[in-house]
């Protein structure tokens, strides 16, 4: 019947909703658990079923395990013989609990062993007592539990010669219900670290408005040809439309460049080559207005070419073509000689823009 009993009772809390999300709490506090007992007694004490309390004084060690020492005593009352007294017992266990999982509802199995003293009326018993069982607590409020367990209990009071009973090994279940009080402060799990975002504020964006970084006076808004090479003549959009090289000289009567000119184009064929626009350039020579026409425009056009020609040995990708123009186009007056030296140019004119 006893073991009956034990079985049902492990089978229910093995069915008990386990699927409960275990709780990570890091409380290794000790504990104080005052019960009260029924104990189910072996037909050969031929005594009554008792009743008991006792005390526990435990700690909680981890996750899963906690450990106790116990103490009780236990009522059996009259012997089922005529002239005959009570019996009781008292002793105590050291336990070793396992925790499924901790909750609210907390499940558990026990093995406990120890030592007990049975009294009768002629003689008392100091035995061993071995328990194993399973049982629950309840978080009923912060910092109090109630506990209740169902346990088997073997006692072994050797050489018995006690009249009364009929063995000296009885098979016993215990049924305890009490309380767990946790005692001090529970130690509080570490929060982890939340780095909160620190606020950017976003970097002011200048005013397309009010820049040029190109300097061609068209501003970055307008600008349709970013990054024009510094000097040219650009439209509305900002798109080149005409470079004057400006200190281009040639030898007396002659289309060859000086030194100082071949410096300047060097200048103007990098920025071509890092220029993004491959439009197609015409080199045109001028002329002042010394000699005839038909010579000036003669040898304008030969200092065009020489300038088209350099370029294109220095690396220029775009499609270059030469004219001359002689003193046709004169961008100022001939009568100074400062006048005439301004006409004496040569100018590159953007094709498409």
């Amino acid at each position: 019947m006893i073991k009956k009993y034990l079985t049902m009772a492990i089978l229910v809390l093995l069915v008990t909703p386990v699927l409960v999300q275990a709780n990570d709490d890091s409380d290794t506090r000790w504990y104080v658990a005052p019960y009260g007992s029924f104990v189910l007694t072996d037909s050969n004490r031929n005594t009554n079923d008792g009743w008991g309390g006792g005390l526990a004084v435990g700690k909680i060690l981890n996750e899963h395990f906690n450990v106790e020492l116990k103490g009780f005593y236990q009522d059996y009352g009259k012997i089922s013989r005529p002239n005959s007294g009570n019996v009781n017992m008292a002793g105590g266990t050291a336990d070793l609990q396992y925790y499924f999982f901790r909750d609210k509802f907390s499940p558990y199995a026990v093995l406990g062993a120890g030592v007990a003293n049975t009294s009768s009326p002629n003689v008392d018993h100091i035995g061993f007592i071995g328990e194993a069982g399973v049982g629950f607590t309840y978080e009923i409020c912060e910092g109090f539990f109630l506990r209740n367990d169902v346990r088997y209990r073997y006692n072994n009071n050797f050489s018995n010669n006690d009249n009364h009973t009929d063995s000296e090994d009885f098979h016993d279940m215990t049924v305890n219900v009490g309380f767990v009080i946790p005692l001090g402060e529970k130690a509080e799990k570490p929060q982890p670290k939340i780095e909160l975002p620190v606020a950017v504020r976003p970097t002011p964006v200048a005013d397309c408005s009010t820049r040029d970084d190109d300097h061609d006076g068209i501003n970055n808004c307008l600008d349709q040809c970013p990054g024009t090479i510094v000097g040219a003549k650009v439209d509305t959009q900002g798109c080149p439309i005409s470079l004057d090289i400006k200190g281009v000289q040639f030898k007396f009567d002659s289309a060859e460049l000086t030194s100082n000119a071949k410096i300047i184009l060097d200048g103007v064929a990098a920025s071509l080559i890092a220029y993004p626009q491959k439009n197609d350039l015409d080199v045109q020579g001028h002329t002042s207005s010394e000699g005839t026409d038909q010579y000036n425009k003669h040898l304008s056009q030969k200092r065009s070419l020489s300038v088209a020609v350099y370029l294109k040995l220095k690396g220029v990708s775009n499609k270059l073509t030469a004219h001359g123009y002689g003193e046709n186009h004169p961008i100022t007056e001939n009568t100074t000689e400062e006048g005439r030296s301004r006409n004496r140019r040569v100018e590159l004119i953007w094709l498409g823009n």
